[in-house]
């Protein structure tokens, strides 16, 4: 795929998908936060369709959010209290809107981390 972004959720603490994930993409400008689209993550820890693609991908800032907290609390990995990680933003640049980018997102209750995949 050129031109998009695409994402995925990986339980490292489970060793599997992350199902459920609701995710919210936002048009980063400033201290201007857009949001531009919504998706849920499937079995197989992605979302059905890119976050972003064609024309509405454009260079320039972004930030996505996971909810990561209420797919911890239902799969059992946490109460109902505080938690250490609960909503996680990712933000980053894209400076070639022709140019396919794909930001996973590796979770456990008590880490995360992410990299630009392939």
């Amino acid at each position: 795929m050129a031109g998009g972004l695409t994402t995925h959720v990986l339980d490292t603490a489970r060793g599997k998908p992350a199902q459920g994930i609701k995710i919210m993409l936002y048009r980063v400008s400033g201290n201007s936060h857009k949001k531009i689209a919504e998706a849920v993550t499937n079995a197989d820890g992605r979302t059905d369709a890119p976050m972003l693609s064609g024309a509405a991908f454009t260079a320039g800032t972004y930030e996505l959010v996971f909810c990561a907290g209420d797919y911890l609390r239902a799969s059992g990995q946490a109460g109902p209290g505080t938690l250490f990680l609960d909503e996680i933003p990712i933000r980053f640049g894209v400076p070639d809107a022709a140019a396919h980018y794909h930001v996973p997102l590796l979770i456990s209750p008590f880490a995360y981390s992410t990299y630009r995949g392939s």
